[in-house]
């Protein structure tokens, strides 16, 4: 087995967003640098992280020079070009894998993935024109949502069709994406599981939290989640099948419809995931912790929850309410530190403790 990397060692990140600002601040609780490598300029990572690249993907010398400069690279996001993995991969190790982001960069590879499992998936097709479209309205039937089979978060690349009707305006908004075709799901609500494996292929996975969406962006999580034990132990099941089944090293994020039928999984992300930051006020070893450790190589640590706890995003004008909301018991409060405040943006998000566990 690989050794563990020492305190001291450097951990390369693609992307400098939020996440990568909260896996950098994990790190240096254990001893770690972090190199943020990031094509956008003053990235928030930027701000805690020990050194930034900023270059575009496509900088393969850029590339080379920042796999050269750390000892593992791990990544916030899932759509880094291949050619870039490629360049990267050749210098140093990348956790979690190729095959993960592969799987879960392609809707319709993912939910072939899931499926392929025997895990429950909303019916689906892949679309690539209005022909195939309607072909599968036929199939699946109305209301359905049409989704880029790439890229496309928050709600973005998705267009909703309620009537065969609207299939035409729904191609449309793909702009000439392929993309894929999902059926509704009748679902009272959506849990997520934060999972994580380590390099010695242990399993630790937290308990599952309770999703409420507005406008295709997460609002809150809620532990605990609305679950029977036979569906919480199922939770946690299907997020481990899934881990093994990539030979995963990291913390993933499985999002779950909870149905008469048992639960159906929405999507999967390879990544520490918003809905997990709730980890932070609830548990011990928080997401950010237990992916540097699993990439490090080090043990997992407990993700026993010791507290009830609601996970709220601030998104756009929300961050105005930060003033009154240093001032309640309780709250704590994370921001991003984006200069910028635009609607739908998400410029941090709270954890309110709503009592610990006796």
């Amino acid at each position: 087995m690989t050794e563990p990397l020492r305190p001291g060692a450097t951990i390369g990140i693609l992307g400098g967003g939020q996440l990568g600002r909260m896996l950098s601040v994990a790190a240096s609780r254990l001893g770690f640098q972090c190199h943020i490598y990031e094509p956008g300029a003053a990235p928030p990572a930027g701000h805690v992280a020990a050194q930034v690249t900023t270059a575009p993907y496509e900088d393969l010398a850029a590339l080379r020079a920042f796999a050269q400069s750390v000892d593992v690279i791990t990544y916030e996001f899932e759509n880094v070009p291949t050619a870039s993995l490629d360049a990267l991969e050749a210098l140093r190790p990348i956790r979690p894998n190729r095959r993960a982001l592969a799987v879960s960069q392609e809707r319709v590879a993912e939910k072939d993935f899931l499926t392929g499992l025997g895990l429950q998936t909303a019916p689906y097709a892949r679309v690539t024109d209005l022909a195939a479209l309607e072909q599968a309205l036929e199939r699946i039937g109305t209301p359905a949502i049409l989704k880029t089979t790439r890229l496309g978060y928050d709600g973005k690349g998705q267009a909703r069709i309620m009537t065969s009707e609207d299939a035409p305006a729904a191609w449309e908004a793909m702009a000439g994406a392929e993309a894929v075709l999902e059926g509704f799901i009748d679902f009272s609500h959506e849990v997520s599981v934060i999972a994580a494996r380590g390099l010695d292929g242990s399993v630790a996975c937290y308990d599952p939290g309770e999703n409420v969406h507005r406008a295709g962006i997460l609002h809150t999580t809620t532990l605990p989640a609305r679950l029977s034990p036979g569906q919480r132990t199922d939770a946690v099941l299907i997020a481990a099948r899934i881990l093994n089944a990539l030979d995963y090293v990291g913390v993933m994020g499985v999002e779950l419809f909870v149905t008469p039928q048992g639960l159906i999984v929405n999507e999967i992300a390879p990544r520490v995931h918003n809905s997990g930051h709730w980890t932070q006020a609830g548990c011990a070893v928080d997401q950010f912790e237990q992916h540097i450790r699993a990439i490090a190589g080090w043990p997992l640590g407990d993700g026993s929850r010791y507290a009830d706890v609601v996970m709220e995003n601030l998104i756009g004008s929300d961050v105005d309410r930060v003033p009154g909301l240093s001032r309640e018991r309780n709250c704590q409060i994370h921001l991003y530190g984006k200069s910028e405040v635009k609607q739908g943006r998400k410029m941090g998000h709270v954890n309110r403790v709503i009592r610990g566990l006796t």
